[in-house]
């Protein structure tokens, strides 16, 4: 199945909840009040420095709670709520993976990535390689992890400012979440990096309070006790029954969907480490030893989140029922706004779902920030002007390029509305632990590496990976669930599935890492000069600052 949604659960009538006047009263003060602050803190002119890492002034751990806030997206909140509400065991499988993931972030690339680069993902992997056809694949690749990812957090914007507006029609949200892509491009273009973090910082420490008591008040309904909870979630879907506290409700229904799960492990756990939005972060902090604290930091706060989502999904299975949840605008991902509702009302419901929509607002802002520099400093400035081009210049097309990001995200998030947001973002981890680790591990450890590998390794396994989605039951090919839902994102009318898959991983990674060998071992090109320049650049720092000068 794509979406996190059981075939089986009944169809309900259209859910409806709290009062839309005290939701939108709540939501338009979280706007105003992180607008004010992001203008506050970011306003006046930017070097693209600034307006792309903050000119590397946080410290390890105000980055490593930004980089929390960056990481804890609308998937980790909205989308793995719904699914262990739906699918229970299976559910909290992406709470592991997401967490797991980032152990490789920590102890492979969080401090080598800092030290050798500047200002994005680019400048490592092109630095001992030839620069302009490394960084257009690059920036190629990091272009399509970020739109993936931004599937997700506008599917997850619409659903959720849906629920607070009681709106359920397909253009009424397709408009919903046109107004929520408008408004997050302006926090970019306003607070450039620095508001961002800002930004991002609130929100990871809003959201995580939030989430713990959620948690207690979840609890405290069962006598704190997680065995009595376990039960009401079980008692509650009846069709499901002690399969949601088991493996394989959604995982083990045939060979296909256990073959998936490893697929999906595989994606989320290699994935982290290639996300251009992520390692942009390590360079917002001065030093390498800043960089790691960051991650240091991130694990810490992740993972204790990760925790509370336990109970809050299984909380919304039990005290919702799956029936209401699957009947909400955003079906899945409705869950945790319903669980609200159901403890404390319509003001705990506007609460709730402001924070919400303050993860969303913080990822997309990180999003953004990404696709605008990549396209700005990697593809125009040193691909087609070759480095002659002034600061003001550069910062000028980082802006054009966020508009046009953001409008582009608004028109995939209204084809992606009904996915679950978890699973929508599984897919950015695939591609980017396709495309992005296999050149990122070889440009930093290998030293036969050359440019032939990295272009066939970043093309290889993006346009493996990519395809593979196309031609998948994701896109097309799975028709309507019980509740009258598309499970694929074109018409149900449409099959051009073949790939039997869900998620890529499997395939596409190994196509990455093979390609990059095969590429390398058949080309002669080997800088040996430049390949210790680097080696001692990724491990002490030195010569940072002229990174992408040489």
């Amino acid at each position: 199945m794509t979406t996190l949604t059981p075939a089986l659960l009944p169809a309900a009538e259209a859910t409806k909840v709290g009062s839309p006047a005290i939701n939108i009263s709540i939501f338009a003060v979280f706007v105003l009040v992180t607008l004010t602050i992001v203008i506050k803190v970011a306003s006046g002119k930017k070097t693209a420095s600034q307006m792309y890492t903050a000119g590397g002034a946080f410290s390890g751990r105000q980055n490593g709670i930004a980089i929390a806030g960056d990481y804890l997206s609308a998937a980790s909140f909205l989308g793995i709520a719904g699914a262990i509400a739906l699918q229970g065991y299976d559910g909290f499988l992406y709470s592991i993976g997401f967490l797991v993931a980032w152990l490789v972030a920590l102890l492979l690339v969080a401090e080598l990535m800092r030290n050798t680069g500047r200002l994005t993902m680019a400048d490592v992997l092109s630095y001992r390689l030839r620069q302009r056809p490394v960084r257009l694949a690059a920036a190629s690749s990091a272009l399509a992890v970020s739109f993936f990812y931004l599937l997700a957090q506008m599917a997850g914007a619409g659903a959720l400012v849906s629920l607070l507006l009681g709106v359920s029609g397909a253009a009424a949200q397709n408009l919903v979440i046109a107004v929520v892509g408008i408004v997050m491009v302006m926090y970019v273009l306003i607070g450039g990096m620095k508001g961002t973090t800002w930004v991002q910082i609130i929100k990871a420490i809003l959201l995580i309070s939030a989430t713990a008591i959620m948690t207690v008040w979840v609890l405290a309904k069962t006598g704190f006790s997680i065995s009595q909870l376990f039960d009401d979630a079980v008692a509650a879907n009846p069709k499901a029954g002690e399969k949601l506290l088991e493996p394989g409700l959604k995982y083990g229904i045939s060979d296909t969907t256990r073959i998936d799960f490893v697929s999906l492990a595989l994606a989320l756990v290699l994935g982290t480490a290639g996300l251009p939005h992520v390692l942009q972060r390590f360079y917002t902090v001065p030093s390498s030893k800043q960089a790691r604290k960051s991650v240091e930091w991130a694990i810490w706060l992740i993972g204790g989140f990760y925790l509370l989502t336990l109970v809050i999904g299984f909380g919304a299975g039990a005290l919702v029922g799956p029936a209401e949840i699957t009947a909400a605008p955003g079906g899945a991902n409705a869950a945790a706004p319903l669980l609200a509702f159901e403890l404390g009302g319509s003001v705990l419901l506007g609460i709730v779902s402001g924070i919400a929509f303050a993860t969303i607002l913080a990822v997309v802002a990180g999003l953004t920030i990404t696709t605008s520099a990549t396209f700005a400093h990697d593809i125009y400035k040193e691909v087609i002007k070759r480095g002659q081009v002034s600061q003001d210049q550069e910062v000028k097309v980082a802006r054009i390029a966020a508009l046009v990001g953001g409008a582009i995200a608004i028109l995939g998030g209204m084809l992606a509305k009904d996915q679950n947001i978890a699973f929508l973002v599984a897919l950015a981890f695939a591609v980017a632990a396709s495309a992005n680790l296999p050149t990122i591990l070889y440009s930093l450890f290998w030293k036969r590496f050359n440019t032939r590998g990295a272009l066939w390794s970043i093309y290889g396994g993006l346009f493996t990976a990519i395809g593979l989605i196309i031609f998948s039951p994701v896109v097309s090919g799975k028709g309507l669930d019980a509740a009258g839902k598309n499970q694929s994102m074109l018409p149900e009318s449409i099959d051009i599935s073949w790939f039997p898959l869900d998620n890529p991983g499997l395939v596409s990674i190994p196509v990455g890492f093979f390609l990059g060998w095969l590429g390398s071992v058949t080309s002669k090109e080997f800088d040996a000069a430049k390949y210790a320049e680097m080696e001692v650049r990724s491990l002490t720092g030195h010569g940072v600052g002229d990174a992408v000068d040489h």
